[in-house]
């Protein structure tokens, strides 16, 4: 005979085994979702790397103890298979466009008189006022000729038909006299500079005084930096 404890505690067991199987389920599906969440990260990862395999050649293995004349590192890259259905991204997701970076290269000389960046895209020089002009002064000395006439000649290799020319001081004296002394410098620069190229190329000539520093005004070197000439124009892309 059945008591009502006994059907008490067949419903308990019951329940508890109803519960046990919807909590192994919820474990289950949350299992799966977490499987489906890894794999779609990893096609996302590989189809990434793919896509950068095709635009960036790897540079070899850098080795603590290699030098000039150093052999060269031969190991081919890790080839990738672009089509493999494995790294299609889910659904209707694409990839942002590839873009090569700007690399961008400076050279300076020992005494930092005169500065060179090369990028992908432009290139500028960066001459001191010191190597140009006497002190508080825009008119051009003996050596400036020679700095500015090989510019122009880096100006016109690149083929560039528009040159930046700007001006820049440091934030001795009152600023109004620097934004004056800056843009007759730059003047002065542009005006060399037209003697050496053909008429046809376009200038941009700004004087920023004591504006955008390079380099701490709180001292005579940081200072010396600032007081520059710039003059920059576009890559020919060759």
């Amino acid at each position: 005979m059945t008591t009502l404890d006994d059907r008490g505690a067949h419903d308990r067991s019951a329940s508890d085994a109803r519960d046990r199987r919807a909590a192994e389920r919820r474990a289950a599906e949350r299992r799966a979702a977490d499987r489906r969440a890894r794999v779609r990260r990893a096609a996302l990862i590989a189809a990434a790397l793919a896509s950068t395999a095709l635009l960036v050649t790897p540079a070899p293995a850098a080795h603590a103890d290699s030098g000039p004349g150093a052999p060269a590192d031969t190991t081919p890259p890790v080839k990738i298979d672009a089509k493999d259905p494995d790294l299609r991204l889910p659904g209707s997701a694409k990839l942002a466009p590839g873009r090569v970076l700007d690399i961008k290269s400076v050279v300076e000389t020992d005494d930092g008189d005169e500065r060179r960046e090369d990028t992908n895209a432009k290139v500028k020089f960066a001459l001191q006022a010191e190597v140009l002009f006497e002190k508080d002064s825009s008119k051009l000395g003996g050596e400036a000729n020679a700095r500015i006439r090989a510019i122009a000649q880096e100006i016109e290799k690149q083929n560039a038909t528009s040159v930046r020319v700007f001006g820049f001081t440091d934030d001795l004296g009152s600023a109004l006299h620097g934004l004056k002394l800056s843009k007759e410098r730059a003047n002065a620069v542009q005006h060399a500079l037209s003697a050496n190229l053909d008429s046809s190329v376009q200038y941009q000539i700004r004087g920023y005084g004591e504006q955008y520093p390079i380099a701490d005004n709180s001292t005579e070197e940081g200072r010396k930096k600032n007081r520059r000439v710039e003059v920059s124009f576009a890559r020919s892309g060759e």
